[in-house]
This record gives structure tokens, sequence and C-alpha cells, in this order.
């Protein structure tokens, strides 16, 4: 048993050294090519990170991106719901399978800045709007990989759970929803990086605030420093969610294998 604990706190202090080299290496990158460059084309890490810290506390830094992650927050919550049950249905059904596949494939191809374009002027530069907006360009993905994850549900299994009349409530939890945690942390992640950058656009063309607005407003004054800023200050959230919340949920549930 020591010898297992030895081996995989080594193994994860390797990873974790690993990681901290790469970003110390790509910082080093970074600051040598601010200087190459242009301070003013490309600023230094040190001078982002300044100013970072004087629109955290001299500025609406902090606002900003609570507004974008309440609606990043929202968008994701909805395209995975309605996703996961479409694509689960799809997966499990035959005709439900080849009736919406047409659908699914527009979807998937359907650009999201026409979706958001179209949305603004059905429903108004609202926040109903804007939410809609993420949450469609969001759902087709949810789908696939759902319905890929229900094709991929050993059906043996389930066989046998009816063969020893296990009940069909821990069938669920026990036998079947386990086999979509891959597919269900596989959607979750590659949709928290997908949502908040439509966020990010749907903010730019039609709200007045959040992280997209100001950075509109950045760009207008050629303010590629604050645009940095604000687009790491943002990065670092997502960052923390993943490394709090998604990467500790996906030890959890995988804990079966």
């Amino acid at each position: 048993m020591d010898r297992i604990w030895v081996t995989v706190t080594t193994k994860f202090k390797n990873r974790y050294s690993l990681k901290v080299t790469s970003l110390i290496l790509f910082l080093c990158v970074w600051q040598i090519a601010s200087i190459w460059i242009d301070v003013d084309v490309l600023p230094s890490p040190t001078r982002v990170a300044s100013s970072i810290h004087e629109h955290l506390f001299a500025g609406d830094l902090l606002s900003s991106v609570a507004i974008t992650l309440t609606r990043v927050g929202v968008s994701f919550f909805i395209a995975m719901a309605f996703g996961i049950a479409v694509g689960v249905l799809m997966g499990r059904n035959q005709n439900w399978d080849a009736a919406l596949d047409g659908l699914l494939i527009l979807s998937l191809n359907l650009p999201a800045l026409v979706v958001i374009i179209l949305c603004y002027l059905w429903f108004g530069l609202g926040e109903f709007a804007a939410v809609l907006a993420v949450s469609i360009n969001k759902f087709p993905i949810v789908v696939v990989n759902m319905r890929e994850g229900a094709k991929a549900v050993d059906m043996d299994l389930l066989q046998v759970t009816q063969a020893f009349k296990v009940p069909r409530y821990r069938t669920f939890f026990k036998v079947y929803l386990p086999q979509l945690y891959p597919y269900l942390l596989a959607s979750a992640r590659s949709g928290l990086a997908l949502v908040w950058k439509i966020v990010l656009v749907v903010e730019l063309l039609g709200r007045s605030d959040g992280v997209g607005f100001k950075l509109g407003i950045f760009f207008q004054f050629f303010d590629i420093t604050s645009i940095l800023a604000y687009s790491f200050a943002f990065i670092l959230v997502v960052m923390i969610i993943e490394l709090l919340v998604i990467a500790p949920l996906d030890r959890r549930l995988m804990e079966w294998r």
C-alpha cells in the first residue's frame, strides 16, 4: 500500500512540475517576444499583470467577469440539459436518430455569428436573446457527444440487470449512467471552453456590459494591454473552475473504472 501511495505521489509531483515548467517557459517566451517586437503591440506579462491589478481595484473588471460568468453558467446548463436529453434519445431510438440527424447536421454547420444576429433581430438586444444564442450554439455539440455515448452503452449489462430483476432506478444510476460519464465530462469540458468564447461575441455585438463589451471598447482605443488583461483574467476564472470543479468531479465519477 505504501509503494502504491509513493508511486501515485511521485506521478502527481512529476505532472505538477511539468505543468509549472511549461507555464514558466511560456511566460519567458512571451517576455522575450514583447521586448523583441514592441511592448505596445505585445505587452509583457508584467505589464498585463499590472493592468489586471489596476482594472480589478480601480475599474470594473470584477463586475464584468461576474456578469459574463453568469451568462456562461446559465447558457451552459441550458445547453447541457437539453443536449443530454436529445442526445440520449437519439442514441437509444433509431427512429428519432434518423428523424433528427438532418437537423443536427444543419445546426452543427450553422455559423455561430448567424445564430447570434438572428436571435438579436428576432428577440431584441436583451438578456433572453443573448443566452438563447449561446445555448443554441452549444446544444448540437452536446447532442453529438451524448448520442455516441448512448450508442456505446453495453446492452449486455442491461440484460443482466433485467435477468436479476434489478430495480430500474438502480439500473439507471449504477449501470447505465456510469457508462455515460466520460461523454458527459467531455461535453462539459468542451462546452465550458466554447460557451465563454461565444458569450464574448454575444456581448460584443449586442450587450452593454460584460467582458465582451469591455473588449469592444478597448479595441476602439487600441488598448492591447487591457484586452489581454481582461482576457487572461477570465481565462484564469475558467481554469479555476476546471481545477476545483470539473477535475475533482472527473476523478470522483470515474472511480468505478
